[in-house]
């Protein structure tokens, strides 16, 4: 019994032995940091004017939620997370998707192509391009006064919904993507005889497509939501902020705390509540998936 444990351990070890790099890599780049990262957010750590920082226990999160800052930053990066990532590219990922199922190849590619170019610039040059868009002189303002419309200073009287647009118009090919898949997955039988049947399209997207593509929503939802909540570069260039605080999300709210008010200790409480939001919506992403239809 004893040698047939012993074998079982080496085949074991044996398996384990591949991962086992990846595992250690993950540990030093990963968890590691995260670690020295919860242990900075309970101390007031600072980048000038301190000689060594002291454990001050939960007072770091109690200034955070008494902070009208801290708070307004929440609300805009729900805000910005739910218009850019819940609704607008799931949403449009998905109509698009369906619509380029019937279209011709070469709108197919057409379309595709600008799609995913937009996807693949990076985000700093997309934040150029989107402020060059949205600015009082740029494109979008240019093209209402072709039409006789009023323009307006998009940037500063609606900044929140101009990098959610911007979000939007950058990362919608992710979705695109993810919902073709899961739409060329769906057997060629069903949907025929919903057609025979004479359901509408509404009907056929609600009792057909959307049960037998929920997985892909829920993976879907999930990777769009943890990237939005991350989006640091597109918001800094476009408004790095502001005006004032009106498009300061979480990410940009710690920075500002953590490296231009040098309050790292307070900064890092901060990035550690953005972690724990992250990893909430994760959970309830997952939760859904194990959900049987």
């Amino acid at each position: 019994m004893s040698t047939a444990r012993r074998g079982v351990r080496a085949r074991s070890l044996t398996r384990a032995l591949p991962v086992a790099p990846a595992v250690v890599l993950l540990f030093l780049f990963l968890a590691g940091p995260i670690a020295y990262c919860a242990y900075i957010a309970f101390t007031d750590l600072q980048l000038t004017g301190q000689a060594h920082s002291s454990f001050v226990g939960f007072a770091n999160f109690r200034t955070a939620f008494r902070d009208e800052a801290f708070l307004n930053a929440v609300w805009l990066t729900l805000v910005f997370t739910v218009l850019s990532s819940l609704v607008g590219q799931n949403t449009l990922g998905l109509a698009l998707a369906s619509l380029m199922r019937r279209a011709s190849k070469p709108v197919r590619t057409l379309t595709g192509g600008i799609v995913i170019t937009a996807w693949v610039l990076p985000e700093v040059v997309a934040g150029f391009l989107l402020y060059a868009f949205f600015r009082r002189e740029g494109t979008l303002n240019a093209i209402l006064d072709w039409l006789h419309l009023p323009r307006q200073n998009w940037l500063f009287t609606l900044p929140i919904l101009a990098v959610s647009f911007a979000n939007v118009w950058r990362g919608t090919a992710f979705s695109m993507l993810v919902y073709s898949a899961a739409l060329d997955d769906i057997p060629k039988e069903i949907t025929e005889a919903v057609e025979v049947d004479g359901a509408s399209g509404p009907r056929r997207l609600w009792h057909i497509t959307l049960p037998m593509i929920r997985r892909s929503i829920g993976t879907n939802l999930m990777l769009n939501t943890l990237q939005t909540l991350s989006v640091f570069g597109l918001i800094w260039v476009m408004t790095r902020g502001g005006p004032g605080n009106k498009s300061q999300t979480l990410p940009l709210f710690m920075y500002e705390q953590a490296f231009q008010n040098s309050m790292i200790g307070y900064g890092t409480a901060v990035a550690l509540l953005l972690l724990l939001v992250g990893s909430l919506f994760a959970l309830v992403y997952l939760r859904l998936l194990r959900t049987e239809v």
